[in-house]
């Protein structure tokens, strides 16, 4: 159905549920970029959970950047 231009009225209009939306963009996104692409592109979108702030200062308290560094190196080379 072609768009309305400005100053025309809508015809035949009828609005989609957000579900419905959602449901063509995602079949949009698996068809143009494959799934997994797709599916690595709405990860970005997601929240998290738990509270990083903490487990990062639990993590690394007590340590300077020199020894995470070194931690970080020695879990490589393993």
């Amino acid at each position: 159905m072609p768009m309305a231009r400005m100053g025309e009225k809508c015809q035949n209009f009828s609005m989609k549920s957000l579900a419905e939306i959602n449901q063509r963009a995602i079949q949009l996104l698996y068809r143009e970029l494959g799934v997994v692409d797709a599916v690595r592109f709405l990860r970005q979108f997601t929240t998290g959970y738990g509270d990083y702030t903490k487990e990062r200062d639990e993590l690394f308290a007590g340590k300077n950047l020199q020894e995470i560094l070194a931690e970080m190196a020695q879990q490589k080379s393993l």
